[in-house]
């Protein structure tokens, strides 16, 4: 790796031009990936609805539920769940690899009693040494209740919550595991969620003290649904929910991020901003649309663990939730329909949600990493930035694009190509007055997330 620094003059480079990535390919590379195309081509709205369907065939799946019936309540569903990953494994000729993760959780919140929470997981390793190392983790949780969430007994179908996200999982492992990746993807059926993120804590848990390096996490929560309150209807939009400033009791980049002014940019930003820039490639007529918190009002999701151990993650859910048919017994009350049941779901807009899965699970785990250690030198007072960051060590690396906004902007809108360097220098462009980062290139064009560009950790503030 060469360590060089490309000058860039105004004159070249103008900070009010409209700069963008595919302006600044590197030579010889595509837009679209025909491999990530013909994998969307692949996704089956019928193939779909049959497991959706399946799973609210089960009446519930409460977390507390029968586990000994064939053909009610949770347990049940979990082996069918994992019968479906296993057929598929034997498809992937045993590169999938499927197990129950499971752990006795005590009496506590919404579990009175000690209780089996049962993940369902299958990971397909990667193909590439070094980008094997990489973890992405895509999940939903197959666990649902009614509207007391302490009764395990009455029927609680919970079609789009959230047996949709389920189904978009058991999609991506169908179509993905006939594949290689140069990282390892883990495809996760969570149990526990309706009672307190059990299972995705317990595995977020056990990944960080085994110390697998978990790039990234995205849960599809409630993604079945276009019709809101007030007759409002969306199938073409899906909210992609981040979190800002990591919890500074866990995290202390969340006081160099504050430091700066780098609050809209934490890893989990980075990876929504990512999302968006994906769909927009490869399903530009379907949004991805960033919801800049990390969920909604009362509500979490799965990615929640992952975050509190910071992991990147996000949720993906629907764009207008209809509360009548969340968390709600099957009935009619003043011609009002409840209840969370599968004639209610939009099937081809779970299609359309598994493909924006699809997408950016599989770019991510074709791309180089994102760089590590991205810092805007500090040593002088300047109009010149300077950034610089450690290399990364993959076969398939083509180089680095260094990307910048406007401190008020919400999404990068500038980007240069620099080349197979480490550092790089931008004449008349001020670090005061703009975010920069930098993300790695392969060969074939795909770009990882960009890593947010800090000042050195000792850097003492110039007056």
């Amino acid at each position: 790796m060469r360590s060089a620094t490309v000058s860039l003059i105004l004159a070249l480079v103008s900070i009010g031009s409209d700069v963008r990535a595919q302006d600044t390919l590197p030579p010889g590379t595509s837009v679209r990936d025909p491999k990530i195309e013909t994998i969307l081509t692949e996704v089956s709205e019928p193939r779909i609805r049959s497991r959706i369907e399946k799973l609210a065939a089960f009446d519930t799946r409460h977390t507390l539920s029968d586990t000994k019936s064939d053909t009610r309540g949770i347990g049940a569903a979990r082996r069918w769940i994992k019968s479906e990953f296993d057929r598929i494994a034997i498809k992937s000729n045993g590169r999938l690899k499927v197990e129950f993760d499971g752990y006795v959780q005590p009496p506590a919140r919404r579990v009175k009693v000690e209780t089996e929470i049962v993940n369902v997981v299958a990971t397909l390793p990667g193909s590439k040494r070094q980008a094997a190392e990489r973890i992405y983790v895509v999940g939903g949780h197959y666990d649902s209740i009614c509207s007391d969430n302490e009764d395990a007994v009455t029927d609680a179908p919970g079609a789009n919550d959230d047996a949709s996200g389920t189904a978009v999982v058991l999609e991506l492992a169908e179509i993905m595991s006939a594949r290689e990746f140069d990282a390892t993807i883990v495809f996760v059926a969570f149990a526990g969620e309706e009672q307190g993120l059990y299972g995705s804590t317990h595995f977020a848990d056990e990944a960080k003290k085994a110390g697998k390096r978990i790039e990234a996490m995205i849960t599809n929560d409630i993604v079945g649904n276009t019709d809101g309150s007030g007759g409002r209807h969306d199938n073409r939009t899906l909210r992609v929910f981040s979190e800002g400033l990591p919890d500074p009791r866990t995290a202390p980049l969340a006081a160099r991020l504050r430091a700066v002014g780098g609050e809209n940019d934490s890893p989990s930003r980075q990876l929504a901003r990512f999302v968006k820039e994906t769909t927009a490639l490869y399903t530009p007529r379907f949004l991805a649309k960033p919801i800049f918190r990390s969920d909604r009002y009362l509500r979490g999701g799965d990615h929640m663990p992952f975050l509190a151990r910071n992991m990147p993650a996000i949720r993906f859910t629907e764009p207008s939730e209809q509360f009548a048919r969340q968390h709600q017994d099957v009935r009619e009350e003043n011609g009002i329909a409840f209840g969370d049941v599968p004639g209610k779901v939009d099937f081809a807009y779970v299609a359309s949600v598994a493909r924006v899965n699809a997408a950016t699970m599989a770019t991510l785990a074709l791309a180089p990493a994102s760089p590590v250690g991205a810092t805007i030198e500090t040593r002088k007072v300047e109009n010149d930035t300077t950034l610089h960051w450690d290399p990364v060590n993959e076969a398939d690396l083509a180089g680095y694009e260094v990307v910048w906004r406007e401190t008020t902007a919400p999404f990068w809108d500038h980007v240069l190509w620099v080349g197979n360097l480490t550092r790089a220098t931008m004449t008349e462009l001020s670090k005061d007055d703009h975010h920069l980062g930098v993300r790695s290139v392969d060969r074939e064009g795909h770009r990882s997330p960009a890593s947010f560009a800090l000042p050195p950790i000792r850097s003492e503030p110039k007056k």
